[in-house]
């Protein structure tokens, strides 16, 4: 037995703040694992060389600043995560090892509005069959990371707006999921996970405060703050598309008047071009004839830049990011988007919060929410489980 304080127990301690280090950056020289852990460099020797001999870690020759170095990553037969994203009209998902390695991945049409446990069917059949193609056994699974676009309650685990995913309505997704494949789950929205996902493998990395905008079918922002996503008590925080633009305008889903979702989602927009393109125009073709010089189309996505970077400079009044990362479809748009919301910025945000913001494209493009479910599953994975070579056991059902 283990006494607190012992030496024993404070070896234990740091085992674990090591491999803590390692499986949620991926892959660490033994410096970048003392300067992240405050460990000496001594000790973090000793530690990696411990648990490379009994298989938790691989130490592999790299260069740091020109020289040699030894990159550790967690052990490939550690265990892997699956990644979950329901988006309105796709489903995702990825398979992933902990040394942040996408070993398998797959994305299919889906009306996800129409029915919960027609979605949830199909998950469950694409999560077996991508597991099956790793050839990693299914025991081996340490965690599913789950992302749904819409709100989730933190009290009850339910999706908090029926408005949103009406065919979902008083489903618990974390604990469907769970359920039905028999591992432990976790979930969020497709925000926060877009947010996550870009911190840890694309345009947020390195950067502790920013905020990630989706446009789609709704708009919202995942806020990462001092490396952290935020979700407020209630999991509500980052619903940037209900800020209020105009008292008069449009009537908003949510009930209110003129919400900055009614001048930019896909719902609203395109039906300003519906009379001279078709009824058939979707975000990414709308996007796409911008891009080829489209006039009208140049026209709507620039006035989507200016909304959006309206909202993005009352978060910039409030939270200070030091980067916007803008995801969805509409980032595809490049500059023709993003000069108009660095403008809007400009305008309306204090002029010291505005000098230090980066606003920025997406890395990941639609990936980005399905590599956030893996990564959240990452950040869940118990470091005891991974020193004793244990599974973790199905998640409870939601407790907050």
């Amino acid at each position: 037995m283990e006494t607190p304080g012992s030496q024993s127990s404070l070896h234990r301690a740091n085992l674990e703040r090591v491999v803590r280090a390692v499986r949620l950056a991926g892959s660490l020289t033994q410096a970048e694992i003392a300067r992240s852990t405050g460990l000496s460099a001594a000790t973090v020797s000793n530690i990696v060389r411990e648990l490379k001999d009994n298989g938790t870690v691989e130490v592999t020759p790299t260069s740091s600043g020109g020289r040699r170095a030894r990159s550790v990553t967690l052990s490939g037969d550690a265990g892997i995560v699956v990644g979950v994203d329901f988006g309105h009209s796709h489903l995702r998902v990825a398979v992933g090892n902990l040394a942040h390695q996408v070993l398998a991945e797959q994305s299919e049409p889906i009306d996800v509005d129409a029915s919960a446990s027609e979605g949830f069917d199909r998950a469950e059949h694409l999560v077996g069959r991508l597991i099956e193609s790793t050839g990693v056994d299914p025991e081996k699974v340490l965690g599913v990371g789950l992302g749904v676009p819409g709100p989730i309650d933190l009290e009850t685990g339910t999706l908090g707006s029926s408005a949103i995913l009406p065919g979902w309505a008083g489903i618990n997704p974390r604990q469907e999921l769970a359920e039905r494949l028999r591992m432990p789950v976790q979930a969020d929205n497709d925000a926060n996970l877009g947010a996550l996902g870009e911190l840890v493998w694309g345009g947020g990395r390195g950067v502790k405060d920013l905020a990630y905008i989706k446009v789609a079918s709704g708009v919202g922002a995942g806020l990462v703050i001092d490396g952290r996503i935020y979700r407020g008590p209630g999991g509500t925080a980052g619903e940037i598309g209900h800020i209020t633009l105009d008292e008069a305008g449009p009537v908003c889903r949510c009930g209110n008047r003129g919400c900055l979702e009614t001048f930019t989602a896909a719902r609203y927009v395109l039906g300003l071009l519906r009379a001279s393109h078709g009824p058939e125009l979707t975000m990414p073709r709308m996007v796409q004839l911008a891009r080829e010089g489209d006039p009208g189309c140049r026209r709507v996505v620039a006035d989507i830049g200016r909304h959006v970077g309206m909202g993005v400079a009352s978060l910039c009044n409030l939270l200070n990011p030091s980067r916007v990362v803008l995801g969805g479809d509409l980032a595809e748009a490049g500059e023709l988007v993003l000069g108009p919301i660095r403008e809007s910025v400009a305008r309306y945000a204090i002029p010291s919060a505005a000098r230090r913001l980066a606003v920025v494209p997406g890395a990941l493009g639609a990936r980005a929410e399905v590599l956030g479910a893996l990564a959240l599953a990452l950040s869940e994975v118990g470091d005891s489980h991974l020193l004793d070579g244990t599974v973790p056991s199905v998640a409870p059902a939601f407790t907050g």
